[in-house]
């Protein structure tokens, strides 16, 4: 089978990252068998597409406070050759226009998908095709909401973009046919988590600096409190003897004694991996920086 990807570009996702977080996957998993395997951020899939290639997975549940995204996954899931067909027609339509004519036909998908919301557990396919179009076609392809929860990121200059994948959909359709994927806080994951359990958090980084901050994938805002109340669950999954792995950014980047996550994770293993600054106005700000991955096992 080819190598599924992801179907959004997501700021903060893991595709570059895969190999350094293969490495701190618990041992347990070298026998290429997990029982279950919860992922309660699960944002743009990577982590989740890596684990479903390589182990057979049992049993497995995604979540997140994105209801657009859970849509599209549940869209993918379920309906993908009707996804594939309306996407498809959009993606004709946009590439035989000239830069002008796609600057409107784009702000014209924004205000539509601006204009009405969806329910939890409503599968909508124009939804999704509006969700990926956009995502394909804004300005870095990134996910971004105003406090009234309105997508608001600026058309994207691409000569050519790819809008409708369709043989990474079908795959990707495929992968994920057996994947519970559910709206929600990441507290909704708990029923869902005992000792058989290797659990992925990726939540909204900590800014390393105020103009940094980057975590309006929905309208609400993730602040040292919401990191503290994730740090609380973290310890209450361990004592489930659940295998827990989080990622986030290190502070020390910028401040040699911020003490954050060592402060709330305290007695948790906090390694180091590095990766490169993708979203940086500046190009000089692009360089390799340095991230935490927190985990309750030791594995070398």
């Amino acid at each position: 089978m080819e190598v599924v990807k992801p179907f959004v570009k997501w700021a903060g996702g893991k595709g570059s990252l895969l190999p350094q977080l293969n490495k701190f996957y618990p041992l347990e998993l070298k026998n290429e068998t997990i029982d279950k395997y919860v992922e309660p951020f699960v944002g743009g899939g990577a982590v989740l597409i890596n684990i479903l290639q390589k182990y057979k997975v049992k049993e497995a549940y995604a979540f997140d406070i994105n209801i657009d995204l859970i849509n599209c996954y549940n869209i993918i899931k379920v309906n993908v050759d009707k996804l594939i067909k309306e996407l498809s027609k959009k993606e004709t339509q946009f590439l035989k226009l000239n830069l002008e004519e796609r600057k409107k036909y784009f702000y014209d998908i924004r205000k539509e998908y601006n204009s009405y919301r969806i329910k939890e557990n409503e599968q909508n396919i124009k939804r999704a095709v509006e969700f990926i179009f956009l995502n394909r076609t804004c300005f870095n392809g990134l996910y971004r909401v105003n406090k009234s929860g309105d997508f608001n990121v600026p058309f994207g200059r691409y000569k050519n973009p790819t809008i409708c994948d369709a043989d990474n959909l079908r795959n990707l359709s495929h992968l994920i046919k057996n994947v519970l994927f559910q709206y929600g806080d990441y507290k909704k994951s708990e029923k869902y988590i005992d000792n058989n359990t290797f659990v992925y958090f990726d939540p909204p980084y900590r800014p390393l600096s105020t103009t940094s901050a980057f975590t309006s994938y929905t309208k609400e805002d993730f602040n040292d409190e919401n990191q503290e109340e994730l740090a609380d669950y973290f310890k209450r999954l361990d004592k489930k003897n659940a295998k827990l792995m989080l990622s986030n950014s290190n502070p020390k980047n910028t401040d040699e004694d911020d003490n954050f996550f060592e402060d709330i994770y305290n007695g948790f293993y906090i390694n180091e991996i590095f990766v490169k600054r993708m979203i940086n106005a500046n190009e000089n700000g692009r360089g390799e920086i340095s991230e935490l991955l927190i985990t309750n096992y030791f594995d070398s």
